[in-house]
């Protein structure tokens, strides 16, 4: 297969590294930037030198999606075992013993299934590609990589027509602001008694007529139970749906998936499936109704709608405020392996909802992109008084009082003459100066009523 450049350029990064020395190196590439491709090209000149390659998958459903892809790469599969991680983890002892370990959505790397897996072949060179190189309750992956190295990111994948651009939609429909956290990520108990809500249901329906309607599109719902409900609810609008889970056997999923892709279901509702990894061509808009602490999930899902098409423009209908906590899908971010320091600022996102059309973006846009709103500027905080400017007042003589116009003056003099603050009111009466609103009460008080 023929590389793109920069996916080219990660390869002879990684050559690099393991030229230096290195034995574990963690490999970031946006979502959509053809991870699997450069993947199976690595694999490929491993097999091809008769060296043995393990590559490790985190569910199921992807095991024939990457083996299809190493297969238009040439892997050589008598030196070649794709898994999922569990079923790895389980047979571990019979695996003939690689020389390359290939991880797949490697943010998952430090849980206890692929590390049984990974310390079995203690010489083993290992390769982990992630778009989002964070564990969410254990920070960064240094306890299992030496390196990390960075490709190009989301906004230049975007500016460069290999991903497409996007909406983003801020309609909360539930508040998350009181579930609780266990494990790391929002209680599902307590997600599943929000999220069960007819009236969220219903919303959805509204709001996807309203900013997606037409679109192929993918809703991610929190549990089997929500996903049902939300599939009948665009069913009961007269809208083509489905639900499909895990569980569902395999001939229906290929069947619903089928279905989807040649447009004859319009909205597919799932819980879990179509996220990390999943080729979906064909999806349009992506509807959240799952909240999440986890960024990894956040990203993977929000932007499954983002392969690129001439002309197409992605929608993402957020409605449980995911982007209040994580962002918006292309925000540049600073990845490192070591675990950060937990800051207030930690969890701080520089994006703002359009109380107008309901687009989130960044907070520095002063007018909305997607309707013209222009924001209202925030009001700035008085300026802290320098002292020698309170010098030069307090050096005046009282009567220079009278010298000041505006309420704001008064109360410097006010302030530099070490008086009280009912000075001021009094003085501003005296003058004819009016009072500011929001101490319109003390005037009161002080025996200034009246005054505007």
């Amino acid at each position: 297969m023929e590389l793109r450049q920069y996916q080219t350029e990660l390869i002879d990064k990684i050559r690099n590294e393991l030229r230096a020395g290195k034995k574990s190196i963690c490999a970031v590439l946006g979502c959509g930037g053809g991870k699997s491709v450069i993947q199976g090209m690595i694999a490929q000149s491993a097999t091809q030198k008769k060296n043995e390659v393990l590559f490790i998958v985190h569910r199921k459903e992807l095991c024939r999606q990457i083996e299809n892809t190493f297969r238009m790469c040439d892997v050589d599969f008598t030196f070649c075992t794709v898994g999922m991680v569990q079923t790895l983890c389980r047979r571990v002892a019979k695996l003939n013993e690689p020389k390359l370990i290939l991880v797949d959505e490697c943010h998952h790397i430090l849980s206890d299934s692929y590390k049984k897996i990974i310390e079995s072949f203690p010489q083993a060179i290992v390769i982990g590609f992630t778009a989002t190189p964070v564990r969410m309750n254990e920070g960064g992956l240094g306890a299992a990589f030496e390196s990390l190295i960075e490709s190009v990111s989301t906004k230049w994948l975007i500016e460069n027509r290999y991903l497409a651009p996007y909406k983003y939609y801020g309609v909360e429909l539930a508040d998350t602001r009181h579930l609780h956290i266990k494990n790391g990520e929002f209680d599902p108990y307590e997600v599943e008694s929000l999220m069960s809500q007819n009236v969220i249901f219903g919303s959805t329906v509204e709001n996807w007529k309203k900013f997606a309607e037409g679109r192929q599109t993918i809703v991610y719902c929190s549990s089997i139970n929500t996903s049902k409900a939300t599939a009948q609810a665009f069913q009961e609008a007269g809208i083509t749906a489905a639900h499909l889970d895990g569980t569902a056997h395999k001939t229906d999923r290929e069947q619903v998936v089928a279905d989807f892709r040649n447009e004859k279901i319009k909205v597919l509702c799932n819980v879990d499936l179509f996220g990390e990894g999943f080729d979906v061509p064909d999806c349009e808009a992506v509807v959240l109704l799952r909240p999440t602490r986890s960024l990894a999930l956040h990203i993977q899902q929000s932007m499954r709608s983002m392969r690129y098409k001439p002309g197409k423009t992605a929608v993402i209908l957020d409605h449980v405020g995911n982007y209040t906590r994580h962002g918006l899908p292309d925000d540049e971010r600073e990845w490192t392996l070591q675990q950060k320091k937990k800051t207030k600022k930690n969890g701080k996102v520089n994006v703002k909802n359009c109380p107008n059309c309901c687009a989130v973006v960044p907070s520095g846009k002063q007018a909305c992109p997607n309707c013209g709103y222009e924001f209202m500027a925030k009001r700035r905080e008085p300026a802290v008084i320098d002292d020698v400017m309170l010098q030069e007042i307090s050096a005046r003589p009282y009567t220079d009082y009278r010298k000041c116009k505006t309420f704001e003056e008064l109360d410097l003099f006010r302030k530099a003459k070490k008086y009280k603050f009912g000075w001021t009111i009094h003085r501003a009466m005296e003058l004819d100066i009016p009072i500011p609103g929001k101490y319109t009460q003390v005037a009161y008080r002080l025996g200034a009523g009246g005054v505007s």
